[in-house]
């Protein structure tokens, strides 16, 4: 059938906008796409939660049960980009571990991850010059383990899925033995700290060296 120019133009500068919006499309698809990291930490998505709660990440922050439980502890720390110089903000940090008893307690009410993880934890995201401190309290070690305490640590950095770095351990351990510090991985940067007392709390300072011995990183 015979369609007048005008018709015929018309079609065709309709199917080249259509065009264009689908191609538009793609690119953001592929910008938004997170890279993949460590293989993919199953449980790392538990970071994740802070959105199902509405929760805005800030620098400096308290985990559940700071108050109640002794000791006390302030952790501070930067966060760099591989190359251990650049500082890297926006990035969100998940920071999880057991009460006072070794266990991973949940409130009467528990959501999303805090089934598995525990009441006490709180996520953080850094500053501008990739700083953040968190309040909490020692946790202790599994009941009737070796296991050293700990405190859990998950990153997320913009654009890139969540993964896991050595969790936070004490020198004054004893369960921390010189074998199992041989043992640890330093993901991120070693995660053992020397807590001294000051203003009345044991505080600590870590620097985080983000995509240091994580797998497929680069």
């Amino acid at each position: 059938m015979y369609l007048p120019k005008h018709k015929t133009l018309k079609h065709y500068l309709g199917a080249l906008f259509l065009m264009l919006i689908v191609a538009s499309c793609k690119g953001q698809t592929q910008t938004n796409v997170e890279r993949n990291v460590d293989g993919g930490c199953q449980d790392c998505k538990a970071l994740l939660d802070y959105k199902m709660l509405n929760i805005n990440p800030k620098p400096i922050d308290t985990l559940p049960g700071f108050h109640e439980n002794e000791p006390k502890l302030k952790i501070t720390g930067t966060a760099f980009k591989k190359d251990g110089k650049t500082p890297a903000e926006n990035v969100i940090l998940y920071i999880y571990h057991t009460n006072r008893n070794g266990i991973y307690q949940p409130s009467d009410k528990p959501v999303g991850s805090e089934k598995r993880h525990g009441q006490h934890r709180n996520w953080l995201k850094t500053d501008n010059d990739g700083k953040f401190t968190f309040y909490t309290f020692r946790p202790a070690s599994y009941p009737n383990s070796q296991e050293p305490e700990h405190i859990h640590i998950y990153v997320k950095e913009p654009n890139t899925v969540p993964y896991y770095i050595d969790s936070y351990q004490f020198e004054s351990d004893p369960a921390l033995t010189e074998e199992k510090k041989q043992s640890e991985k330093n993901r991120g940067g070693s995660g053992i700290i020397q807590l001294k007392k000051e203003d009345g709390i044991w505080t600590a300072h870590r620097d985080l060296i983000l995509g240091l011995n994580i797998p497929d990183y680069e």
